[in-house]
């Protein structure tokens, strides 16, 4: 009896005690790896077919009909976000496959998708329904992370595309200093 006893309360100790230490070993860490990265955390969406597939027009399609059908602010706002961060992951796969113009391109479309957010929020505001803050974090979130591209792209690609870079930055940056008027 005693020998079974001490095995269940064996058994009790290795199934709860170890991995609750493990959990708290692990959050340190995980924490203790955020706090030195200098990145955003914001993961871009899986971006599909490119700009430069021959389908690709089909996709354009498909976006302006779910545009054209969404009347909702807020949904027509998370959908802009979800174009605008879907072309800033295309444009960094162009850069990569040196697609260079159509790279810049595609990342002015984000940022100019990115514009079109704040004026839905706000009248959606007026309308006496306001966005989530979870909502307005991820905009911020998602503008800071677009920034952090558009930097990599400026040191990437070539000193001839630095202009078109610098007003896509300025999109970028007109884009957050709206945000920052969002309640």
């Amino acid at each position: 009896m005693l020998l079974k006893l001490s095995r269940l309360l064996f058994v009790i100790f290795f199934i709860l005690i170890i991995p609750l230490t493990a959990y708290f070993v692990m959050e340190g860490e995980t924490l203790a790896v955020v706090v030195n990265q200098e990145k955003v955390i914001y993961n871009l969406p899986y971006p599909g077919i490119l700009p430069d597939h021959p389908l690709y027009f089909l996709k354009i399609i498909r976006d302006r009909i779910n545009e054209f059908l969404v009347r909702d602010n807020l949904k027509k706002a998370q959908l802009y976000l979800l174009y605008s961060d879907k072309r800033a992951a295309m444009a960094m796969l162009l850069a990569k496959e040196g697609k260079n113009a159509l790279a810049i391109d595609t990342f002015s479309k984000a940022e100019k998708y990115f514009l079109q957010i704040s004026p839905l929020v706000t009248n959606a505001k007026k309308q006496g329904v306001s966005a989530p803050s979870s909502f307005i974090d991820t905009l911020k979130l998602s503008n800071a992370k677009h920034k952090e591209l558009l930097d990599t792209l400026l040191k990437d690609l070539p000193q001839g595309s630095t202009d078109s870079i610098n007003l896509i930055i300025n999109l970028n940056v007109q884009a957050a200093n709206e945000l920052k008027k969002l309640p």
